[in-house]
């Protein structure tokens, strides 16, 4: 039996699913594994360091958990749907991550917490792998770029929901916050429990007895070179993701309530990112949709190190929050251009590009943090390395379409 034969839908009237309530659940795993799980981590890390749960050292050590076992589970994804079904995997996965959150409440050690925030990066890895295609083939293909969008804007609506929760949480402790993010994550789970479908359905393009024209088959070299810009993308975007918030407060001394108010721009930005970048790709094609957020992102990038003044970090803030998870939607978008007449290779491409991203995210993460230490705090430097990332992206995007167009 074929793996397509294998993934087809088994009709019963308890599978139909509607679309939007697919669409829903999407954005809720994105938002509970993604979201939460990684991004909430940023703006407790000073006060990690000022509650004495961990040293400073520490604190860097096990952000970097995360991203490890977000690479493994970039690994695991599509193997563990296929044993176990996507529905399992992904109810599995948005309850590890409420776990995760509720066992980071007691700090009984070291090993014991870096063990959890590496579950918590493994849940967002086997998320992204499996969620969009899981949701999208019941989607119609005219309308995917908004659909991709939506489920992804739950990364930025978990920054925004971190950025807005903990603040009243930890007025009752640190621990609090931890617990009231399981509860949160756990009430998700538990109203998108029966959305997802229990098979991955065929993408509509085989539904329809649509073939892309031989024509307009992508030679290998162009989804390559996809994976390369992924890759380059992942490390641009750390140093916003990671130094943003220390860079207002600490960098350029203005405390950190004003780098919170920064946190909760770039989650502004992430939350409506997707959804812009869909609409974009959905007129324009998700290669130019591409080309133009690697441009904009160049230049927040650039911004952020050679003007810090107020506009020009609200823009960057803005700019960047919205790539962030606007990237996953143009690139997943992009692959089904690329490989229209193959579902289950779109699937494996856009498997090994979550881990090209996170492969290139965890090696980065600690690149930019030996960097950041011994040039002694030097964020313009890291900026400009992040600049230096998203124009390589670039370039090797404009090579590779100006190679694939017909000549004459």
């Amino acid at each position: 039996m074929s793996m397509r034969a294998a993934h087809a839908p088994v009709p019963s009237a308890g599978q139909v699913i509607s679309p939007a309530y697919a669409i829903v659940a999407g954005m809720c795993a994105s938002l509970v594994a993604i979201g939460l799980a990684r991004f909430a981590y940023t703006p407790l890390i000073p006060l990690l360091i000022q509650a004495h749960w961990f040293a400073a050292s520490d604190v860097v050590y096990l952000g970097a958990a995360n991203f490890a076992g977000y690479f493994v589970g970039a690994l695991c994804g599509r193997p563990l749907a296929a044993r176990t079904g996507p529905r399992a995997a992904l109810r599995a996965m948005m309850l590890l991550a409420s776990l995760a959150f509720l066992a980071c409440a007691w700090p009984l050690s070291l090993p014991w917490f870096f063990a959890w925030r590496f579950l918590s990066g493994f849940a967002g890895a086997v998320v992204m792998v499996l969620v969009a295609q899981t949701v999208l083939p019941l989607v119609a293909l005219s309308r995917r770029g908004i659909a991709s969008g939506a489920i992804f804007m739950g990364i930025g609506a978990g920054i925004v929901v971190s950025g807005t929760l903990l603040p009243p949480l930890l007025r009752l402790g640190l621990a609090s916050c931890w617990i009231g993010l399981a509860v949160f994550s756990g009430l998700l789970t538990a109203l998108t429990w029966r959305a997802w479908p229990a098979h991955m359905a065929p993408a509509q393009a085989h539904a329809t007895g649509y073939a892309a024209p031989a024509a307009s088959r992508p030679a290998p070299l162009a989804v390559r070179v996809l994976y390369l810009e992924y890759a380059a993308v992942a490390a641009g975007l750390v140093p916003a993701a990671v130094f943003l918030v220390d860079f207002v407060a600490r960098g350029l001394h203005e405390g950190a309530a004003h780098g919170a108010l920064y946190w909760i721009l770039y989650g502004a930005g992430a939350a409506a990112g997707p959804m812009a970048y869909g609409l974009v790709a959905d007129r324009a094609g998700f290669g130019n949709a591409l080309r133009l957020g690697l441009l904009l992102s160049g230049l927040a990038s650039l911004l952020l190190a050679e003007l810090p003044h107020t506009p020009s970090l609200v823009l960057a803030s803005l700019l960047l929050g919205a790539f962030t998870p606007g990237v996953v939607t143009l690139v997943i978008g992009r692959l089904h251009e690329l490989m229209a007449h193959d579902h289950d290779a779109q699937h494996a491409a856009w498997s090994r590009s979550t881990t090209m991203f996170a492969l290139s995210q965890a090696v980065s993460g600690y690149g930019f943090s030996w960097i950041f230490a011994h040039s002694g705090g030097d964020y313009r430097a890291i900026y400009l390395v992040a600049v230096a990332a998203f124009a390589l992206a670039l370039l090797a995007d404009l090579a590779v379409s100006r190679s694939r167009r017909p000549a004459g």
